[in-house]
Order: C-alpha cells, then sequence, then structure tokens
C-alpha cells in the first residue's frame, strides 16, 4: 500500500499529483494522477475515476482535457488509472490496440496475458483501496467516465458495480465490442475464442441482462473517423430503448475521437456526476 509521488503541482486551485506503487492486482508498479480540489481541506470529497483510451495514460486527460477546472468549481477528486500495466515483464503487442497501453479493463484469462492484465480488479477495487488511505477520497460518493476504450470501461464498470460507481458517463465509447474490430480482436486474445465469456464486458449485452437506475451520459461527435466501423452508437441506443435503460446519447456535429472534443464537453460531464455525487 506504499505510495511513491513523482509529481505535484498547483492546479486550478487544488492540487495535481501524480504517483506510483505496486500493485498486486497486475502483479507489477501502476502509475496514476489525482487531481485533488481545494475543497478536500475541509473533509473528503466525492471521486470522478476517468478511464483513458487506446494508447494512452493519465497525461492525456490532465494535460488536454482542461478537467481540473470543472472538478474544481463542484469540488470532485478526479482520479486518472494507467490504460494497462506495464513493463519489460509485461506482455505487449506490436499493435497499438492490444497489450501495454490496451488493457480494456478486464480480467484476461489467456496466456501471455492473464499475469498481468486485470485492470477491471484494479480500478473496482485495488486502486480505490489505495486512494481512499492516502487522499481525502469520500468512496461512497463514487461516478466513472472515460474515452473510447476507456468510455467502453467505464460503462461496464457502472454497469456490473451500480452501488460502487453511482454516476456515468463515456466520450465515443466502445460500446458494442463484441461487435467490432477493436473489441473482438482484443476479446479473442484477452479471453479466448468462447464469445459466451465475452458479454461480461460488453455494454450492450449487460444493459440487456441488467439495466441501470442511473441516466448514462454519452457524447460522440457525428465526425468521428471511428464511428461507423468501431462504435457503432445505434445499436447501443437500440438495445437501451428495449431495455429500459435510461439515456442520454447526443450526436455532436462536426466533432472528431480527439480530446478537441472531449475538452468541449468535458464540463457537462462532470456536472452530471456532481449532480448525483453531491445529491
Amino acid at each position: 500500500m506504499s505510495l511513491v509521488t513523482e509529481s505535484s503541482w498547483a492546479n486550478a486551485g487544488g492540487t495535481l499529483s501524480v504517483h506510483t506503487h505496486d500493485s498486486d492486482t497486475v502483479q507489477g508498479s501502476m502509475r496514476f494522477a489525482v487531481f485533488t480540489p481545494a475543497q478536500a481541506a475541509n473533509g473528503p470529497v466525492p471521486v470522478l475515476w476517468y478511464l483513458s483510451g487506446l494508447t494512452c495514460s493519465w497525461a492525456n486527460v490532465m494535460e488536454k482535457s482542461g478537467i481540473q477546472h470543472a472538478a474544481a468549481e463542484h469540488g470532485l477528486m478526479i482520479v486518472a488509472p494507467d490504460t494497462s500495466p506495464r513493463g519489460d515483464s509485461v506482455a505487449d503487442d506490436e499493435a497499438y490496440d492490444l497489450g501495454q497501453g490496451a488493457g480494456f479493463y478486464l480480467t484476461a484469462t489467456q496466456a501471455p496475458w492473464a499475469p498481468h492484465f486485470a485492470m477491471d480488479q484494479y480500478v473496482k477495487d485495488e486502486l480505490p483501496e489505495v486512494v481512499g488511505k492516502h487522499f481525502k477520497a469520500d468512496l461512497s460518493a463514487q461516478g466513472i467516465t472515460g474515452h473510447s476504450m476507456g468510455g467502453h470501461g467505464a460503462l461496464t464498470l457502472h454497469l456490473k458495480n451500480p452501488d460502487q460507481f453511482k454516476s456515468v458517463s463515456a466520450f465515443s465509447p466502445i460500446a458494442c465490442p463484441s461487435q467490432v474490430p477493436w473489441g473482438q480482436k482484443a476479446f479473442s486474445a484477452y479471453l479466448g475464442d468462447d464469445q459466451s465469456t465475452w458479454a461480461n464486458y460488453d455494454s450492450q449485452q449487460l444493459v440487456k441482462s441488467k439495466p441501470s437506475q442511473a441516466t448514462l451520459l454519452i457524447d460522440t461527435g457525428d465526425a468521428d473517423q471511428f464511428l461507423a466501423e468501431q462504435l457503432t452508437p445505434e445499436a447501443f441506443i437500440e438495445t437501451c430503448k428495449a431495455a429500459g435503460q435510461s439515456l442520454n446519447y447526443r450526436m455532436q456535429p462536426g466533432y472528431d475521437h480527439s480530446y478537441y472534443f472531449v475538452s468541449s464537453f468535458i464540463r457537462d460531464h462532470v456536472a452530471h456526476h456532481a449532480a448525483v455525487l453531491k445529491s
């Protein structure tokens, strides 16, 4: 449970810090960032988890989105884990969409990934324990959001753990991974060819079996270069309608998959979470 602080900066009236610790869950060193708002000086504050996408780390959201300014306004702590375990002992692949940087927020069962790739367990169980011990975090009020692969992670972790992650949103999520190339490649490698095991990590399938009582807020750009092949929003929207899942899915004209898009709507998402977590 020991923690090493690598960097710390005054930011948006609070503090942005980057830390490493040894993880039992992924059997290696993990890095994550925390924005602590000024309101934490008066006691524990709600926590919003931000899960990043393929090839990303904590730095993308903290350096490009402006999330800290919105979090400072609402008094939310932001925690941004890495997207996978990393290191010389961790299996990897030459492609950007598999291996290090591409953990897909699941627990791998197949070699060579199984020893380290358990990012869903890490985000759900181990990292909250670390954050709760070392920061003024109110773990009774947790929300979760993310971008692309991280949007997939946010939706699935909320749908399976609605009592822990009470609010949820996503930017351009891979919401039907079993049906698209990114998800099929990752699931085949990490989980094997038995597609019945994939449903536990597929937002569309999870909504069918057990819709959430929360409202899912999702933004996607209609100029997103991955829209038709990888994101397939229409299929997810129709599934939510059939299941009675409350969904606010907003198609944003002219926006792509980048952090120019994320930064344009991050305040809406933080406000969405604050309305739930501070109620």
